[in-house]
């Protein structure tokens, strides 16, 4: 698939947008602005990335405690976001969802979920009143880390997904350590893609920190499971560059392994075939960094100021009003 030069700058913009919005959230967490637990998606960028591009805006996607770039490349406003981070009502969930529970119904995102695995069966539901109510063209895509892949949720969303060839995509973002578990440890099969033999659905597995690689296989996907094909289990190696969580000690791993995987990481990686290709140089660069550290810094500003929501709300969107709702 041939790629304009507008498209690879602004897929190129995309990955830049996520990467300073994490690093501006780690920051503040560490000066103890922002409260609850954050999971950082640095490292992962080109996958929400290069699979999103091709989503319609009322394709929908689930997400997991990791969710921060989905989100942002599903269309999030960074100063929403961050609201959310921060706890105040501007946020997308009025600051009750915080980093792990963003989502947003506009956007098609049914939900990051502090569950591992949790977000399957929701995707699996989404995908069954697409094809039994909906009757439209629309996709799901399910993003899961491989320690969900362990869990009996994954299973049971496969198989049913499966069953009723639901319009699905599960991607497994394939980084290396559920937890702090080191996943070649804790997993029966190399290749997690492979498993999809088990479910009679097809399975791919691609370089998660290639943004091409990512791009042109999840295109293909795309358009064959919105033409009926069926599931389709997507794996994308990677590696997760930072800690589980911010503050992670990570003694379960070592320096050094954590340094070589840097060389690999996606931005980089995809920065030097821009740079080859003569699609971008420094100033280009240094112009894209600034205009989004500018965005994310101004996002800070807006959650700083914002209002906390009112003690008398707290209980308030705990449920759905579906009354009326056109099914």
């Amino acid at each position: 698939m041939e790629l304009s030069k507008e498209k690879l700058i602004e897929l190129y913009e995309k990955m830049v947008l996520i990467r300073t919005f994490e690093m501006k959230a780690e920051e503040k967490f560490y000066n103890n602005e922002i409260p609850g637990f954050i999971h950082l998606y640095i490292g992962e960028e080109a996958i929400a990335s290069g699979i999103i591009d091709h989503l319609n805006k009322d394709d929908l996607i689930t997400s997991t405690h990791r969710g921060h770039g989905h989100m942002l490349a599903k269309g999030a406003d960074p100063k929403l976001m961050m609201a959310e981070l921060y706890g105040k009502k501007s946020g997308y969930c009025k600051g009750k969802g915080g980093s792990m529970h963003i989502m947003n119904f506009d956007l098609g995102v049914l939900g990051a979920n502090g569950e591992v695995a949790a977000g399957l069966p929701i995707a699996a539901g989404a995908g069954m009143a697409i094809k039994m109510i909906k009757k439209t063209d629309q996709v799901v895509v399910a993003f899961f880390g491989d320690g969900a892949s362990n869990r009996g949720a994954f299973h049971e969303a496969l198989n049913w997904a499966s069953i009723y060839q639901l319009p699905i995509i599960f991607v497994v973002e394939y980084n290396n350590y559920a937890s702090t578990v080191n996943s070649e440890y804790a997993t029966s099969v190399k290749n997690i893609a492979d498993r999809a033999k088990g479910y009679n659905i097809k399975g791919v597995t691609v370089d998660g920190n290639d943004l091409l690689a990512v791009h042109e296989t999840a295109g293909e996907i795309v358009k064959a499971v919105r033409e009926g094909s069926g599931p389709v289990l997507l794996e994308c190696k990677t590696y997760r560059l930072k800690g589980h969580f911010v503050g992670d000690p990570m003694n379960y791993r070592d320096d050094a392994e954590v340094e070589e995987k840097w060389k690999n990481e996606p931005i980089g990686r995809f920065e030097k075939y821009l740079k080859d290709n003569d699609y971008l140089d420094d100033e280009k660069k240094n112009e894209i960094w600034s205009k989004y550290t500018k965005i994310i810094e101004d996002s800070v500003e807006f959650a700083r100021n914002d209002d906390f929501p009112a003690a008398e709300e707290a209980l308030e969107d705990l449920f759905a009003d579906d009354a009326g709702y056109d099914y």
